[in-house]
């Protein structure tokens, strides 16, 4: 009965390494990602601009390069100097 024993504890054992190997390639994706970047968009048909990461729905167009951040006054990727 303790060769069976050990067969299972192995067994277990080797479902505990693949579990964490998988639950690490599912994460790593998720702590690389980057924020989207915002941009500034403008109403087609009023005169209205804002400040978003995506569309703020239909009759919007996107009129900028992309920002840093919420407030778009940091440009993401600068121009050279």
């Amino acid at each position: 009965m303790d060769g069976l024993l050990s067969l299972r504890q192995a067994m277990y054992a080797l479902k505990q390494i693949w579990l964490l190997a998988a639950l690490s390639l599912w994460a790593c994706p998720i702590l690389w990602a980057a924020p989207a970047p915002w941009y500034y968009w403008r109403h087609l048909t009023q005169p209205m601009q804002v400040c978003a990461q995506t569309t703020p729905g239909p009759g919007w167009e996107r009129i900028s390069p992309p920002f840093a951040g919420p407030g778009c006054q940091r440009p993401l990727h600068p121009s050279p100097v």
